[in-house]
């Protein structure tokens, strides 16, 4: 999961990954990974539910109020990166696909590099982690050069023209949403001079230990946030 706030007047853009094994308090249940809460509600009372007890853990988390939302999936990814004609997209080290979505990808070797990726090529990307010497962080650094390369391609000042038609196009590629289409275009036409530059990504630190998980009724691995580190990042980046 990403978190996104974005400063218009200052044109400033903070995006922050929370980890899916991050460890978390759920209501009714105790604790457990983020990646089960929404399974979990969706599962026991419904699609909508399971969204919202997903923002509402992260707003606990981390004390940001969320105010929109977006769900996609890998499939729609893929859709949305071609719906772009692909993205340039930046792989700052070597990864290897150990568990691709396509067979023919088995092992296969993406270098360091930049690279005119379309849909598939993204999607294999931002799935891998077993291969990358810092497993989830680095599928994290991945996943933020994919939103780059999609966010410059659809605010190009040349695509600005077609940016009404893609954002049509874009309830193809999302599972759920809280925004409107007049939303999405207003937002995309208010950062439409988007610099990469201006974008700040962060990581949440903390330590990996083997926890209960009150769900899946076992012991798991589990990211135990430093709450410290998170609060100072949260209060300078994403309250203001």
């Amino acid at each position: 999961m990403i978190v996104v706030h974005v400063d218009l007047n200052k044109k400033e853009y903070q995006a922050m990954s929370i980890p899916r094994d991050t460890r978390v308090h759920l209501e009714g249940y105790g604790y457990t990974k983020l990646t089960s809460v929404q399974y979990i509600k969706q599962a026991t009372e419904g699609r909508q539910q399971g969204i919202d007890a997903a923002i509402q853990s992260v707003s606990e988390l981390t004390g940001i109020p969320i105010n929109y939302y977006v769900e996609t999936n890998y499939q729609g990814l893929q859709g949305a990166v071609d719906a772009l004609d692909g993205i340039e997209m930046n792989v700052p080290f070597d990864v290897k696909f150990t568990h691709p979505w396509y067979a023919e990808n088995k092992n296969k070797v993406i270098t360091k590099g930049i690279y005119e990726a379309d849909g598939k090529l993204v999607t294999e990307l931002v799935h891998e982690r077993y291969s990358l010497k810092n497993g989830e962080y680095d599928r994290q650094r991945l996943q933020e050069e994919a939103l780059v390369g999609m966010a410059k391609k659809a605010l190009d000042p040349s695509n600005v023209t077609k940016l009404p038609a893609f954002v049509k196009q874009i309830p193809n590629f999302l599972i759920a949403t809280n925004m409107t289409t007049p939303d999405m275009l207003s937002l995309g036409l208010a950062v439409k001079d988007f610099n990469p530059a201006q974008l700040q990504y962060h990581q949440l630190a903390g330590e990996w230990k083997t926890m209960r998980d009150d769900i899946l009724k076992n012991n798991n691995d589990q990211l135990i946030i430093d709450e410290e580190k998170m609060k100072q990042l949260v209060t300078q980046y994403f309250m203001n």
